[in-house]
Formats: structure tokens, sequence, C-alpha cells
């Protein structure tokens, strides 16, 4: 999809303004504008900005986002910290990067409670949530669930 340009001579014909204005204009930043070579170009975007023409708004489709809040009760701070990069990392790779997953985890010391916030796209989300249930339901040990009060 290639956006229409336009050359400072053809923005000062449509407007009826002088090349200098128009100059005078992307030099103050009044008119956005891209320089190649020694000429500048202006897409219609930024001339229907200048102009104050709003463009009709462009319909986004199948676009949500989820938020999700995970509590771990009875987990101790190492145990805490393991599932806190597990998650992080599941996150990080294998995901749209133009769409990452926000995550952030929060350790809660004195209620031997952890807490992971989950936002993004509801795929990608639904997986990082599928993995956070099979980790807490197995009994592979990464998560050692007894707590030693101090």
């Amino acid at each position: 999809m290639t956006e229409e340009m336009y050359s400072v001579e053809q923005i000062a014909d449509r407007l009826g303004l002088h090349v200098r204005t128009v100059r005078g204009y992307i030099r103050s930043g009044r008119l956005r504008a891209v320089r190649i070579g020694k000429q500048y170009r202006i897409a219609a975007r930024d001339l229907d900005a200048l102009t104050g023409q709003v463009p009709a708004p462009a319909i986004v489709r199948g676009q949500a986002e989820v938020s999700s809040i995970v509590q771990v009760d009875g987990v101790d701070r190492a145990a805490a910290d393991r599932l806190g990069t597990l998650v992080l990392t599941s996150a990080n790779t294998g995901h749209d990067q133009a769409n990452p997953l926000r995550v952030q985890t929060v350790y809660d010391e004195e209620r031997h409670r952890m807490k992971v916030i989950i936002l993004g796209d509801p795929a990608a989300t639904a997986e990082l949530l599928h993995l956070l249930d099979a980790v807490l339901n197995a009994d592979n040990g990464l998560l050692d669930r007894e707590v030693h009060d101090a």
C-alpha cells in the first residue's frame, strides 16, 4: 500500500500559496515532509493534517487485548523467581513481535503470594495461561509449594 506523495510545488498549487510559504511551513514544523535528495515530499495525510481535514477513520478488525491477573498463593521467594523467569521467557519468545505480550510479576513476601499480570493478544495470553496452569498443577518440582516461615 503506497501513500500518495506531493511535491512542494504541487502543495503550493493546491492551496494557492507561494512555494516559499510551503517551504516555510516545512521548516517551522507546521507541515511534515520527507526530504528526498534536494526536494521535499509531503504525504497526503500530512497535507490533510495541515488543512484540518480528518480522513475517515480506518476500521480495524480483529484487534483485541486481554488483561489477566493470576494469583499464586503459598509460594516462597525462590519458587516465585523461577515461575517469573519462566513466564517472562515464554512471553518474550515465539510471539508476534508487533503485538508483544506485556507481563509483570509481583511477589508479596509477607503473604507468600505472587501475582502475574498479563496484557496482550487473546490467543497469546491463553497460551501463556495454559503454560501457567500446567506448571502450577504439575508435580515437577519447579514450584516448591511448601512455605517455611522465618
